[in-house]
C-alpha cells in the first residue's frame, strides 16, 4: 500500500473543481513562484503519512456533501504542492475513488510532466482515474516563467498538449500580477494557445493576492513581490476580455489556501 505525504485536508472546498470537494494538500514542490500563497508546502519535510486507504477512507465520509438532488456534484481535489510528485499515491487514491463513482480531481502546474520523477506509463495511469486536471498556467514567455517560478515552462506547454490530444478535460488557471503576469502581449499569447487547445472548458483568471505574505515572512523567506499591489475589478476585466476563450467560461476567483493540519 502506496503511503503519501500530506499537508492539510478541506472537507468542504468550493473553489477546487466542480461542485463540493474534499480538498487533499499534498506536501513538497519543485517550482518557487515568486507569488506562491502556500510556501509551507515546498519542502518535504513536515505534513503526515497516509495510506490511500486510509486517506479515502476519510474522504468519503464526506460523500452525502457531494450530491445535488440525487446527482454527483462534488468529488475529491489532489492539490500542493505539486501533486505530480506523488503520482503513484494519488493514482491508488484515485483509483479507491473511481471504484466508488466518485468525481476526481488533479490541480497541478505540471512541471515535472515528461521528467524522470514522472514517467510516462505513470502519467497514463494516473490520467485513467482522472476525470478533470486543473492546470496552472502561469507565464508564457519561456525567460520570464524562469524568473517567475524558477523552472522553464515548456513541460506545463507539453502536458496540456498531451491533455488535449488525449481528450482530458482541463480547466486552465492563470494568476494576474500586476507588472508581471498581465502584459497584453502576455494574454494574448496565452488565448492563442488556449485556442489550440480542444478539451478546455473553463478558463479562470486569478487576482493577485497577498495573503501568503504572512507565511513567507514566518517562514524566513524574503518576499520578492513586496509593494506589488493586488489588480483592480477594472484590470481584472480587461485581462478576461483578453483571455477569453470560446469553448469556456472566464472566472475571476481565489485559489484555495491550506488551512489546519492532516494529522489523524
Amino acid at each position: 500500500m502506496t503511503r503519501g505525504k500530506v499537508h492539510s485536508l478541506e472537507s468542504f472546498g468550493l473553489v477546487d473543481g466542480p461542485g463540493v470537494r474534499y480538498v487533499i494538500f499534498l506536501q513538497g514542490c519543485p517550482i518557487r513562484c515568486q507569488y506562491c500563497h502556500n510556501p509551507e508546502t515546498w519542502t518535504t519535510e513536515g505534513g503526515s503519512w497516509w495510506t490511500a486507504e486510509e486517506l479515502f477512507r476519510q474522504a468519503y465520509r464526506y460523500k452525502n456533501y457531494w450530491k445535488k438532488k440525487g446527482q454527483a456534484h462534488g468529488g475529491i481535489t489532489v492539490s500542493g504542492g505539486e501533486p505530480l510528485l506523488q503520482w503513484e499515491f494519488v493514482t491508488e487514491l484515485f483509483t479507491l475513488a473511481k471504484e466508488k463513482k466518485v468525481h476526481t480531481a488533479l490541480d497541478t502546474a505540471g512541471s515535472i510532466f515528461g521528467s524522470a520523477r514522472l514517467p510516462v506509463k505513470g502519467f497514463e495511469r494516473l490520467m485513467e482515474v482522472t476525470d478533470l486536471v486543473m492546470l496552472d498556467l502561469k507565464e508564457m514567455n519561456p525567460q520570464k516563467h524562469k524568473k517567475l517560478t524558477g523552472m522553464e515552462n515548456a513541460p506545463i506547454l507539453g502536458m496540456a498538449r498531451w491533455l488535449s490530444d488525449h481528450g482530458k478535460e482541463m480547466w486552465v488557471r492563470h494568476v494576474v500580477v500586476p507588472g508581471l503576469t498581465d502584459s497584453r502581449e502576455e494574454l494574448l499569447e496565452m488565448k492563442a494557445f488556449l485556442d489550440s487547445l480542444k478539451t478546455v472548458t473553463r478558463v479562470e483568471l486569478l487576482p493577485y493576492h497577498t495573503m501568503g505574505r504572512a507565511k513567507w515572512e514566518n517562514l524566513g523567506i524574503p518576499y520578492v513581490l513586496d509593494g506589488v499591489p493586488t489588480p483592480t475589478e477594472e484590470e481584472m476585466k480587461e485581462a478576461e476580455a483578453l483571455v477569453g476563450i470560446p469553448l469556456g467560461t472566464v472566472f475571476s476567483g481565489f485559489l484555495s489556501v491550506p488551512s489546519g493540519n492532516a494529522k489523524k
